[in-house]
């Protein structure tokens, strides 16, 4: 399956492989990158590909056009939600088709050109490293923008690799961290100049793939049992949420280009 923009031009995720190193784009450029359901669909399909494929030792996710690395999902799929059900239905999708990546048995590299968030954030955190443009930032607005949540699996992975204070700060303030706040806190390994970033993707790259793989594998994976192990049962919360009037004037308000009025109803 596949989605056209406004342009007409596919909205996709592509794979290429250059020797042992698997190079994945987002391509939805006319959209800074944002996630259809067709790409989340191709993205855990592309990754249950990578993770079979012996020869492959190093995986590099970089969103296309050089301005974004994924700025979200796709807004106008909520349209169509009628109650919180289809909230939960929605999260726990998002959460299997990231599984696969966070999972991957191989060492993955995230290159984020300019801002990475909401879905785009999901995906960052879910590789292994991330190198960023030093005026990257990184956010889930949604307190601000849609009124929505996130499964609490995906809210662990980001306080585990980010910490229980910036993510607060995310999720109730609506910041956008700066990358060099990141890089401080080690979540991002290094900032380069957007010409420099796939050189220097590649340099990494080549590093990972000399070391041991089965450690490696088995080093990232004990770390992602950790992060999951005895998650809480949210169901409750993200009904509530997606379920809520809030919610729905938060999805038209973005879609109108308007400021939501939050009721808290």
């Amino acid at each position: 399956m596949t989605e056209k923009d406004q342009e007409g031009k596919v909205a996709q995720v592509v794979l290429e492989l250059r020797g042992k190193i698997a190079y994945v784009t987002f391509d939805h450029a006319a959209a800074r990158n944002a996630m259809t359901v067709a790409m989340y669909e191709s993205l855990k399909s592309i990754c249950q590909d990578i993770a079979k494929n012996p020869d492959i030792r190093v995986a590099i996710f970089r969103g296309a056009g050089g301005k974004s690395f994924v700025s979200g999902s796709d807004i106008a799929q909520f349209t169509s939600f009628q109650d919180g059900e289809d909230g939960v239905r929605y999260e726990a999708a998002i959460h299997d088709y990231l599984n696969p990546l966070a999972t991957l048995p191989i060492p993955t590299i995230a290159v984020i050109d300019g801002m990475a968030v909401g879905g785009g954030l999901a995906i960052a955190t879910c590789c292994d490293f991330k190198i960023s443009t030093p005026d990257a930032k990184f956010g889930v607005p949604i307190a601000r923008t849609l009124g929505n949540c996130l499964y609490p699996g995906n809210i662990a992975w980001l306080v585990a690799h980010m910490g229980m204070n910036i993510v607060r700060r995310m999720l109730l303030l609506a910041e956008m961290i700066p990358a060099n706040e990141l890089k401080a806190q080690g979540y991002l390994l290094a900032t380069y100049d957007a010409d420099q970033l796939g050189k220097e993707a590649d340099a990494l790259a080549e590093r990972l793939s000399k070391l041991a793989p089965i450690t490696q594998k088995a080093s990232k994976l004990i770390m992602a049992r950790i992060i999951a192990n005895q998650l809480p049962d949210c169901e409750d919360l993200i009904r509530e949420t997606y379920g809520s009037a809030d919610f729905k004037n938060g999805v038209a308000s973005f879609l109108k280009g308007e400021s939501p009025v939050w009721a808290g109803k």
